[in-house]
């Protein structure tokens, strides 16, 4: 009976431990998430600021005056 006892408290310690690992992965997880949705963010407010300074840009030099010689 002794063997068997000791089978379960090495078995309820290695839950114990998975849970722990679980809580853990689940708690980086969220984490990255976040991250994620933030970088994901910041990524589409670059993208929308370089396609407004390409406008600027191909805006201006439409706009120029023709050098004299022409």
């Amino acid at each position: 009976m002794s063997d068997l006892v000791e089978r379960i408290v090495e078995l309820e310690m290695r839950l114990a431990f998975q849970d722990d690992t679980v809580q853990q992965l689940n708690s980086v997880a969220v984490d990255q998430a976040q991250r994620i949705e933030n970088l994901e963010r910041r990524l589409e407010q670059v993208l929308a600021d370089l396609r407004a300074l390409r406008g600027l840009l191909y805006a201006d030099s439409a706009a120029e005056t023709p050098p004299p010689h022409y």
